[in-house]
């Protein structure tokens, strides 16, 4: 039986399932921001909030998806090989960004439950995951917003790592990844 070569790049799927979640993280922040430019409690304030909520929910459903194609799908080789400490600081930073895209959801979430309001998600209303408790959706909140600013520096810190692979080491790392021909 003939050994297969692994891939020269990333599955189809799962190079869009990056770049589709790069723009729904840039969503989730846009409308999160936004927010600020319209009167506290203005029917446009309050849509953007939504928003950030749904999005931020599609964030979880989309990295649940992302974990498992990354479980299932071959994972291209970098080349040249990159020295130890350098595919360790990867999956540190990978690590961290899953946890980052998973936790924020599910804090989020755990606001609006524990603050005892509705989980809009498209037309829908999700279950709450706790009972109303003020002084739990206040701490998670604050949670939530600092590690809102922690992600900044996650994903930047990432595209900058890409970018010093590509025109810096030269390197195939960010091409692995990049859509467009086989």
């Amino acid at each position: 039986m003939k050994a297969t070569a692994p891939p020269a790049r990333y599955s189809s799927l799962s190079i869009f399932l990056h770049w589709a979640m790069l723009l729904l993280i840039f969503a989730v922040y846009s409308a999160i921001l936004l927010r600020e430019n319209f009167p506290k409690g203005s029917d446009f304030r309050e849509g953007l909030k939504s928003w950030h909520f749904m999005l931020g929910l599609c964030v979880l459903l989309l990295v649940i998806i992302r974990i498992v194609t990354r479980l299932v799908t071959a994972k291209p080789p970098i080349k040249p090989e990159p020295p130890v400490w350098q595919m360790l600081f990867a999956k540190v930073t990978h690590l961290a960004l899953y946890t980052f895209m998973l936790a924020m959801p599910v804090a989020g979430w755990l606001i609006l439950s524990a603050a005892d309001k509705s989980i809009p998600f498209f037309g829908l209303e999700l279950p709450a995951l706790v009972t109303p408790d003020k002084a739990l959706a206040g701490q998670v909140k604050e949670w939530h917003e600092t590690f809102g600013t922690v992600g900044y520096f996650l994903i930047g810190l990432h595209a900058l790592a890409a970018l010093f692979h590509h025109y810096v080491v030269k390197d195939n790392t960010l091409r692995r990844m990049l859509p467009g021909k086989r």
